[in-house]
């Protein structure tokens, strides 16, 4: 059967980055921040103009200049299904960034965030994990787990598993990791790949901020 052009668009394009802001500064540093880390094409979305570009990947949206966010991300969800939304505020309260991501958003990040933390969380949402502020994916975690009865969602570490965990932590590499457990690289990679399928993440960062690995 022959798809709509929107999900063919979307098919043959699914890393484009929309930026939705009003803020023509903001718009050029997220567009250079977001081009180096994810080399890819980067569009301003207007919501005047309908959200109308197709073929997204992942969709930046500045909550301080787009009124009726809530309403935006409904919007998107409907026009760019294949699309994941990061949403960027000044809010911290824990409520209000549950409300936006319960709302279809895959992570919040403050805009006062470094340019790495920036980096990180675009490329962490990309791939189809959450990001937002360990307190809020503590709450999320925990709800979860309440509605699926408890810790029997919850994935057990081995002990050599919480060794990697904890070097995986403090930002140590594959070779150092090997070195500090006396085991072969090859034998890190793997705990990391098994680690990553327990958690259910598909990359090491999203692994290291995962709030499962707070149960050490």
């Amino acid at each position: 059967m022959e798809q709509p052009p929107n999900a063919r668009t979307q098919q043959e394009n699914p890393k484009r980055v929309g930026i939705v802001t009003g803020d023509p500064l903001r718009l050029v540093g997220l567009q250079a921040i977001c081009a180096d880390a994810l080399g890819t094409e980067v569009l301003p979305l207007s919501v005047a103009d309908g959200l109308k570009e197709q073929g997204l990947g992942l969709v930046l949206i500045d909550a301080e200049t787009t009124p009726q966010m809530f309403e935006v991300i409904s919007a998107l969800r409907r026009t760019h299904p294949a699309a994941r939304l990061l949403v960027l505020g000044n809010g911290t309260s824990p409520d209000v960034i549950e409300r936006i991501i319960a709302a279809g958003a895959r992570g919040y990040l403050t805009l006062g965030a470094p340019e790495a933390e920036v980096r990180m969380a675009v490329e962490i949402v990309r791939d189809g994990s959450v990001w937002a502020p360990r307190k809020v994916l503590a709450r999320l975690l925990d709800r979860r787990e309440s509605e699926q009865g408890g810790a029997a969602g919850r994935p057990s570490f081995t002990a050599r598993e919480r060794d990697v965990l904890q070097l995986l932590h403090a930002g140590r590499s594959n070779r150092e990791i090997a070195t500090a457990l006396a085991i072969d690289e090859s034998t890190v990679k793997a705990h990391i790949g098994r680690l990553m399928r327990k958690v259910g993440v598909t990359n090491r960062t999203a692994l290291t901020v995962h709030p499962l690995t707070r149960f050490l």
